[in-house]
């Protein structure tokens, strides 16, 4: 493979922050290329389009055929001549061949896209920080602040106390005669900072802290405190019969408690908004205009570069060869980099355009209605190898309005119904989700039960795929979903 196909094969499966590094890399490195944006600042005249600088027709022919050998054995990339010439003009610009005002290549994320996507990212906050923040406003001694710097430091990512006090008083100076008392008078004040119960040792805890501070006192307050403080392990295992003798309560005061408890928090740091949250820019936006599903490339995500016309002019001024020789390199270099990134852009659109064609159902009325589609089939229909569109499908983001999924997303084996017919796995996992959603939780459906059902609705599949895709969905089997109440 030349340099060139090997540059082309890269850029096809890097993600849109890879390809934004990517971009900003190669216009750091290569004086011929600028951003879009530098347009105005490049305001020499543009060199003679004839100029010999460009590849040559038989080395570009020997390219394009040592591509399409390579492609034969894995990507097939054969990028129609119509779309992208053998040779672009030096002062080709993105925009003559992607514009927002061409008709649906590209276009940029609106407001209401934006509904989908949060743009902010906050500055690194951590549980120390916070904590940290809440203590220096107390008025501590030096020696009680310093234990509650040591208390907040063994604070792990879910808000519990990850050291005993034993350890942590082993840790501080001989000669301070500190008493473990003292450790347990400043964790109970670090635990009724906010977040309630940050710090606590275990969950029995953590659930006790919320019940004592709950602003009022409901009829089943001290059956749950009982209940967390001696038999979590039996609420655990849902074994109600055992609890209901052991706390000596009717089952109405159970119900009530179990209730009550379970409007609690099982980690004290999942209140916090922590650290810096990141967000997928999609690749590429459906949206539907006059019933007609369009599909257009994310500008955000597909930026673009242009060859610097003003270097580009000095070829023809310079008359030290070696200067020529370099700057020639540096362009063909670009125009070669420009076209590896329309390449990207053109197989990602067409294959994301063909995904949809496949799918309307499902953007027309959800996850239960995903036709089956392997890589296979789109590869055939956009004449590329499978390995390209698996490439061209991984790290790649689309926008609908049922959300933003990856382009693998779409991709699903197939179950064959009664009829002759094939349903989507996806379609299936929907199915038993709205089933176990829609259960009685007193008496949850089983896997040979979902069975059944499913094939009521022409789904026939085996008691163990059940349980497969019940894995996947991470449902948990009918014996740990049976509830009370």
């Amino acid at each position: 493979m030349t340099p060139q196909l090997q540059q082309a094969i890269r850029l096809l499966q890097l993600s849109s922050g890879e390809l934004e590094l990517e971009i900003q890399e190669a216009l750091d490195s290569n004086f011929m290329l600028e951003s879009p944006e530098s347009e105005e600042e490049s305001t020499g005249p543009l060199a003679d389009e004839s100029e010999p600088i460009s590849a040559n027709e038989s080395e570009a022919t020997a390219d394009k055929d040592r591509l399409e050998e390579y492609n034969e054995k894995d990507t097939r990339d054969d990028v129609s001549s119509q779309q992208l010439p053998e040779d672009f003009p030096i002062d080709a610009t993105w925009d003559d061949y992607y514009s927002e005002n061409s008709g649906a290549n590209t276009r940029s994320l609106t407001s209401e896209d934006e509904n989908y996507l949060e743009t902010l990212n906050s500055t690194t906050k951590t549980i120390q920080s916070h904590m940290l923040e809440q203590i220096n406003l107390l008025n501590l001694t030096e020696q009680d602040k310093f234990i509650a710097i040591s208390l907040v430091d063994a604070i792990n990512d879910d808000g519990m106390l990850s050291t005993s006090l034993e350890e942590l008083l082993d840790t501080f100076p001989k000669d301070w005669d500190i008493e473990i008392d003292e450790l347990e008078a400043v964790l109970h004040l670090i635990q009724h900072l906010d977040p309630i119960g940050m710090g606590s040792r275990d969950l029995k805890e953590y659930l006790l802290l919320q019940l004592r501070d709950l602003p009022t006192e409901p009829p089943c307050l001290e059956v749950a405190k009982s209940l967390v403080t001696n038999y979590l392990s039996l609420l655990g295992s849902r074994d109600y019969n055992r609890l209901s003798k052991k706390l000596r309560a009717s089952d109405d005061d159970l119900k009530a408690a179990i209730a009550l408890i379970k409007t609690l928090n099982p980690r004290p740091a999942s209140k916090l908004n922590l650290g810096n949250v990141e967000y997928v820019e999609p690749d590429v936006l459906v949206v539907k205009k006059n019933s007609i599903w369009k599909v257009e490339l994310n500008s955000k995500a597909t930026p673009g570069v242009q060859v610097n016309s003003k270097y580009a002019a000095l070829i023809t001024k310079e008359k030290t060869s070696e200067d020529v020789s370099q700057m020639k390199s540096q362009l063909q270099e670009a125009r070669w980099f420009i076209k590896s990134l329309l390449q990207r852009n053109d197989t990602l659109l067409r294959v994301a355009k063909k995904i949809v064609e496949r799918q309307i159902d499902f953007l027309e009325y959800g996850p239960s209605a995903m036709k089956p589609l392997v890589l296979h089939d789109i590869a055939q229909e956009v004449d590329l190898h499978e390995s390209t569109v698996s490439r061209v499908t991984t790290q790649k983001y689309m926008l609908t309005p049922k959300g933003v999924f990856e382009l693998k997303y779409f991709f699903s084996s197939h179950v064959t119904n009664d009829f002759g017919g094939d349903v989507s796995s996806t379609a299936i996992k929907e199915v038993i989700k709205q089933l176990v959603s829609d259960e009685n939780p007193q008496r949850p459906l089983s896997d040979s039960k979902l069975c059944n059902l499913l094939a009521q609705k022409n789904i026939r599949v085996a008691r163990r795929t059940i349980a497969k895709y019940r894995d996947l969905l991470q449902i948990p089997p009918s014996n740990e979903r049976k509830q009370l109440i």
